[in-house]
């Protein structure tokens, strides 16, 4: 080998660099030592006895304490001896979930581009650049016994944790590793289900709890492996419920806690005070990537459905309603008849879906939903979703200002059918001229109609030729004032061909006609 190649060799760098970081180590424990001798302890007075240290604490003089003072620590002693209760009977059924993922491509540049291999030495000419390889990136979280069924034992976890693992073990709380295989994921509410297989007769499983049944305030125990510490229980309350707008697009309505949840704890139990596992530990909102108070578990009852699907298909089985939701602001509910009503804004109907046999329109307001009262748009996609495929059920909408009911047949829902714009009517998303949301200096002067803001490629809006920035003042020749007027002729039965006049760019323009299937 040539001198240069050995010079620039990773070997040689290295073999130097702990050498010295070896000396350095050496020198900085001798004077560690020798300052630890001189010093005095000034925080804990600490004496040996049967070789372990022992701190000496002075302990309170409980038995002369006044009667309010005793009740008060009796208390507190029964609090405490709850939380004990609970961290034995769950811990056995939370594990530490370790995987490894392959990843495709490298994950760093080539050796001659890291620091300190360039900086030092440059880069040989003769240095040729490799093509990134695939590697393993180890990942670590936790999970939950749910169900064993013979030599079957079921954890549930996230599928940010185990979704896309190549090897996935299994460790119990006393140690004990067990090879795990996945049984099946869903990314929609981030869950996964692993398997592994055992004849032992003590392994715990959990006792799922009724999340609905939770109210702000409540006791809140987290258990997990944050950071790799495993079997760590931190304790808090419900900070609050419903919370929606998790990441990746989490459908679950999650429970707030301000019991620390830090990385490792994704897949764990959040319990109640009685030891029931209400929630799986999911992420938390934090400028730190550490625990601020603000943790996110997605409740078990939007699991409990999920973890059977995972056993029976290998995946969640979605019900399919067939509608595409959006949010309205307040000027677009006021046109719509709808005001300070809580809801779902039906924006599109899928043609051919369920909501479409079932006589669901464009501009509908769903108010509830299989009998439940709707907050939000989020709320109808987790109660359509859980819906078993086959069951008829019933919503009741606002449409033209007046309350209508619909039985639908649920379908099950297919991601190519459900993310086919083409089946979208009518395509384009619209709000009022009036909204907040409208620059209002750039419309033009005296403006009449409803606001295109978007165009869904291939559906019948887009195939008329409607554009973003449309200010829609005719349907079918006939004056829009506003969102009731543009739905209820969109919606107009005895018309089988749509046309709009459309202000474009000040210009007067009239699409194609679309006509109807």
């Amino acid at each position: 080998m040539s001198l240069l190649k050995s010079l620039y060799s990773r070997k040689f760098f290295l073999f130097n660099l702990v050498l010295v970081g070896v000396l350095v180590g050496f020198a900085l424990a001798f004077v560690g030592f020798s300052a630890g001798a001189r010093g005095p302890d000034r925080f804990v007075r600490a004496e040996t006895r049967g070789g372990a240290p022992v701190v000496l604490v002075d302990a309170p003089a409980i038995a002369n304490a006044p009667p309010e003072i005793k009740s008060a620590l009796a208390g507190a002693e029964s609090v405490q001896s709850a939380f004990r209760y609970v961290a034995k009977s769950v811990l056995p059924s939370v594990v530490e979930v370790k995987v490894v993922e392959t990843k495709k491509g490298g994950p760093q540049a080539a050796p001659s581009d890291q620091f300190p291999w360039r900086f030092f030495f440059g880069q040989p000419d003769d240095q040729q650049e490799e093509a990134p390889k695939d590697y393993q990136e180890q990942g670590l979280g936790s999970g939950i016994i749910v169900r064993r069924d013979g030599g079957a034992v079921y954890v549930l976890t996230n599928n940010h944790v185990a979704g896309e693992a190549s090897d996935i073990t299994v460790v119990l709380s006393d140690d004990r590793e067990f090879k795990a295989t996945l049984v099946g994921k869903d990314e929609r509410k981030d869950l996964a289900l692993v398997k592994f297989e055992t004849s032992a007769k003590d392994i715990v499983v959990a006792t799922l709890g009724d999340s609905s049944a939770l109210e702000v305030g409540d006791w809140a125990i987290a258990i997990g492996s944050p950071f790799g510490f495993v079997s760590s229980v931190t304790i808090g309350t419900v900070s609050a419920l419903g919370r929606s707008s998790g990441p990746d697009g989490n459908i679950s309505d999650f429970i707030q806690t301000d019991a620390a949840i830090n990385r490792g704890n994704s897949g764990g139990a959040l319990v109640n005070i009685r030891g029931e596992v209400v929630g799986i530990n999911t992420w938390i909102a934090s400028p730190t990537g550490g625990s601020i108070g603000l943790g996110f578990a997605i409740p078990i009852n939007n699991a409990k459905k999920a973890i059977d699907d995972f056993i029976t298909r290998g995946k969640v089985e979605y019900g399919w309603l067939g509608v595409s939701l959006r949010g309205l602001d307040k000027a677009s509910s006021e046109e719509l008849g709808v005001g300070d009503r809580k809801g779902a804004f039906v924006a599109h109907v899928f043609s051919g879906s369920p909501a479409d046999k079932a006589g669901f329109l464009p501009g509908d307001y769903i108010v509830e939903a299989d009998g439940a009262a709707v907050r939000g748009q989020d709320q109808v996609v987790r109660t359509v979703g859980d819906l078993p495929v086959g069951r008829k059920a019933r919503f009741a909408a606002i449409r033209d200002g007046k309350r209508i009911e619909l039985e639908v047949t649920i379908e099950a829902r297919k991601d190519s059918v459900a993310s086919n714009d083409g089946n979208l009517f009518p395509g384009l998303d619209v709000i009022s001229l009036k909204s907040e949301d409208i620059d209002k200096s750039k419309l033009p002067k005296d403006a009449k109609g409803i606001l295109v803001t978007n165009v869904f490629p291939k559906s019948p809006a887009a195939t008329v030729g409607l554009k973003p920035g449309d200010i829609v003042t005719e349907v079918n020749e006939k004056p829009v004032a506003g969102l009731g007027d543009f739905f209820r002729l969109l919606n107009d039965p005895k018309e089988r061909k749509i046309a709009f006049t459309v202000n474009r760019d000040g210009q007067t323009v009239s699409t194609l006609a679309y006509v109807r299937k």
